[in-house]
């Protein structure tokens, strides 16, 4: 059982990661299109905010991978995560954009078990002590 506790906060952690960390190289590679979505909800500076999505998703999700301050910048990623369900998936007449929503919520909870257990054994945080 020891080793199923090891083992399962790096995964966890990888799959939180590997999903912000493919969506921030998709914005890399088109950021018109990213910028253009942003604009397109009302939202201002879609420039600052497509730079705030690729910090948090690059950022927060190589931080989150190798578990370094995972506490705090789980934190800021579960913030991220209801941010962008309430900006970008709140049309919930629209069943995809409910799933959405639902599924960012569903992440932030997953972050918020990260706050509130921390990264585990498997990382930056535990090696420094």
């Amino acid at each position: 059982m020891d080793k199923a506790i090891t083992f399962s906060a790096p995964l966890g952690r990888l799959l939180l990661a590997i999903l912000f960390l493919l969506a921030g190289f998709g914005k890399i590679a088109n950021p018109a299109s990213t910028i253009e979505y942003i604009a397109s909800h009302g939202l201002p500076l879609p420039q600052l905010g497509y730079a705030i999505a690729l910090a948090a998703e690059i950022g927060g999700g190589l931080l989150i991978l190798v578990g370094y301050k995972t506490r705090l910048i789980a934190a800021l990623m579960a913030l991220f995560s209801i941010a962008t369900a309430v900006f970008f998936h709140a049309d919930f007449a629209d069943q995809a954009q409910m799933t959405n929503f639902l599924k960012n919520l569903a992440i932030a909870g997953g972050f918020l078990q990260l706050v509130a257990n921390g990264a585990g054994a498997l990382s930056i945080d535990n090696r420094k002590g």
